[in-house]
């Protein structure tokens, strides 16, 4: 039953009542330039230092010397993170799956999923300032798939170089070609920048013509415009475009039998953000957001057999939101927010193209920090979401940060996330052609339809899980986060993080029956309890005025708690050596598929003050578990892992002081191959770039 806004209309009021009671202005003082400047974590601007939540920042100069071209590269480089290979490079955050993480471009959410997976590949770097990693269930401020964490990637809006030109060579004929400029006067600032990304693909499979990655051909282009209204506000727009066009070479097996089809996809996506910033006082500011984004992918292929195969995707996103930000006295600030969400999907795998899907949410939030003492920091924040589509979810989360001296810092964090069950768990109506025509319905109609198909004669078997199909529930994840930063001398630091992570509603897919033809039929139940724990450990020592050290390690462990209750139980069988079943043991359980137990990330830097620069980066990943074939649903030591592997990237350059940079770099030198479970870890890859900046004009001299 959908609960009444009465949060959403009492903080709408309050704020009307705030700013009418202010009407003095002070300029914004912020360093909108230092990488330590923070906020995605509050929604505010904190230093690093402040924050009571753990944060990674990236910034562009480690982007830049680690010839970072597209998200994924800097990404899978990180403590905690890994990358995932099904439909797209999604990302997995500290073993939860790539739709549990919200990705923002300054602070506006991406769309355009398929099968939970946001393809990270379709994000150029080329402008980007700086990456913020929120780490732990972040609903409390950004609402529907944030239970792992947020990444958002904050472009450059600083008036630097008024030109600024990029070109890359590399391994398969990758061109990669970078053009940016700045204009700005006293009360205008303009910002525009250009990529252009070609490559043939590669083929890591000898002999043959199916490609990992087939060609590809992406355009994209940014441009944003800050107009200073008056000393008191300003108004930014910022607008996105990618256009991509892929050659796809596609090789699915099912059920035995390998189906081979050859076509193209385009994909286009547009963003547009409108922001009026307004600040009555030096302790009173308010934001008023409006942000639209259309998704358009459209796929055509032929398989073999010649049957076609088309897959049509429009995905439309619009949203207006308002957040105040009020300090109080110099201990209690609070933040109040209130907004609608406006989304609707058309697709060939729902039942019509034609038809959208519409799922409309109006939400509020607050946050509060109170800082009793110089060593003691606390936040607390709430978020309501009402959905047209399922039952309204409340998000809460309650942060501190301690400061024992100069040398520790202690934070702690515990929240509630939640994930809305998206449109394809809801209205999915999909048979894939192109491997081996099994089908998925969405939960809001599966039995409707495996209704009428079996009225056909058209169904062989269905499963118990069929007749517990029902509306779904929202997933749910309570995080927990502590986090000791010791700075161990002015050289070293080390930073030790534990965590937790307990969803309940998992929402799963699951196999409800078959076709006469044996071909699978799927939808979605709310039926898991699932949980991932571990430790990271994140340490950087400067050896000297040149040289660096810095990497990061992570343990993980996972699993399905209703999994671990019937091995437990004793119901739970698996098959020896000889292929005969016995009890299945605790200890032979793995946990959750596609997660891996180690991670381990090492980093040597070298920096000149005559500008050049050297970098040696290694990545150890241990083994995953990919498929089950004991046949009992669990995953085991006797399922089918992925091999643990190592690679080692390198990249050095030089800067002159004309403007001109120079790189060189070669990726995976260890040529480290595995074409089923790694497409996106090509063979060894080398690349060159050069880059011109035009130089300011000092009038002052």
């Amino acid at each position: 039953m959908k609960k009444p806004p009465y949060i959403i209309i009492f903080l709408t009021l309050l704020q009307s009542g705030i700013l009418s009671a202010q009407s003095r202005f002070v300029k914004d003082t912020i360093d909108a330039s230092g990488d330590s400047v923070v906020v995605t974590a509050t929604r505010t601007e904190r230093k690093l230092n402040n924050l009571t939540v753990p944060v990674t920042i990236i910034n562009a100069k480690t982007i830049q010397q680690n010839g970072s071209l597209r998200l994924t590269d800097i990404l899978k480089e990180q403590t905690g993170l890994n990358l995932t290979s099904g439909f797209g490079a999604g990302i997995q955050l500290q073993g939860l799956n790539p739709d549990y993480t919200i990705i923002l471009i300054n602070g506006e959410p991406l769309v355009g999923r398929t099968a939970g997976v946001l393809d990270l590949n379709r994000i150029a770097l080329g402008n980007i300032k700086k990456i913020e990693i929120v780490k732990g269930p972040s609903s409390s401020l950004y609402g529907s798939e944030a239970m792992a964490g947020v990444i958002n990637i904050i472009t450059d809006a600083s008036m630097g170089a008024p030109l600024t030109i990029g070109l890359r060579y590399g391994t398969y004929n990758t061109v990669d070609a970078n053009l940016e400029t700045k204009l700005n006067t006293k009360n205008f600032q303009y910002q525009g920048f250009i990529n252009s990304y070609n490559t043939d693909g590669y083929s890591i499979r000898p002999n043959s013509n199916s490609r990992v990655t087939t060609p590809i051909d992406r355009y994209s282009t940014t441009q944003q415009i800050k107009w200073e209204l008056s000393n008191k506000t300003n108004f930014v727009l910022n607008t996105r475009y990618t256009n991509e066009r892929i050659q796809n070479e596609i090789a699915v097996a099912n059920n035995g039998v390998t189906i081979y089809s050859i076509g193209k996809e385009n994909i286009k996506d547009v963003n547009v953000s409108a922001t009026l910033n307004h600040r009555f006082s030096k302790t009173l500011k308010t934001s008023l957001r409006t942000y639209t984004t259309t998704y358009d992918a459209v796929q055509n292929l032929l398989t073999i057999n010649g049957l076609p195969y088309r897959d049509v995707l429009n995905h439309n996103f619009k949203r207006i939101e308002n957040q105040t930000d009020w300090e109080l006295n110099k201990k209690l600030q609070a933040i109040f927010g209130a907004g609608a969400v406006w989304e609707g999907v058309k697709s060939s795998r729902y039942d019509s193209e034609k038809l959208r899907k519409q799922n409309d949410i109006q939400f509020a939030f607050t946050q509060w920090e109170w800082k009793p003492s110089e060593k003691l920091t606390l936040i607390g924040g709430l978020r309501f979401d009402q959905n047209t589509q399922f039952a309204s979810a409340y998000s809460p989360k309650l942060s501190m940060l301690y400061t024992l001296n100069p040398q520790h810092q202690f934070r702690f964090s515990i929240g509630q996330g939640f994930k809305a069950p998206d449109f394809r768990q809801l209205f999915l109506d999909f048979t894939n052609a192109a491997a081996g025509s099994y089908s998925v319905f969405g939960s809001a109609q599966a039995q409707q339809v495996i209704a009428r198909l079996d009225a056909l004669g058209q169904i062989g078997n269905l499963f118990p899980n069929y007749y517990l199909l029902k509306a779904l529930k929202p997933e749910y994840s309570n995080g927990m986060h502590f986090t000791w930063d010791w700075k161990i001398n002015p050289s070293s630091s080390l930073s030790v993080q534990l965590f937790r992570n307990d969803i309940k509603n998992l929402i799963e897919s699951q196999q409800v029956g078959t076709y006469i033809t044996g071909a699978q039929i799927y939808s979605y139940l709310n039926i898991g309890r699932a949980f991932t724990t571990g430790f990271e450990l994140e340490g950087k020592h400067i050896i000297n005025s040149n040289w660096s050290l810095n990497g990061g390690y992570q343990y993980l462990r996972t699993g399905d708690k209703d999994q671990i209750a019937d091995i437990k139980s004793g119901t739970v069988y698996t098959k020896n050596s000889q292929g005969y079943s016995r009890l299945m043991k605790l200890n032979e359980y793995v946990g959750l598929p596609n997660t891996s137990k180690h991670k381990l990330q090492v980093k040597i830097n070298y920096n000149s003050p005559k500008g050049y620069y050297l970098n040696l980066r290694a990545i150890y990943r241990s083994k995953w578990a990919v498929n089950n074939n004991n046949g009992n649903e669990v995953f085991d030591n006797g399922d089918v892992f992925a091999s643990g592997y190592v690679a080692i990237n390198s990249a050095a350059g030089k800067s002159f002081k004309n403007g001109v940079s120079i790189q060189g770099g070669i990726d995976n030198i260890s040529n480290y191959i595995d074409a089923t479970n790694l497409p996106n870890l090509p063979g060894r890859t080398f690349y060159t770039s050069i880059k011109y900046q035009l130089q300011k004009i000092n009038n002052n001299k």
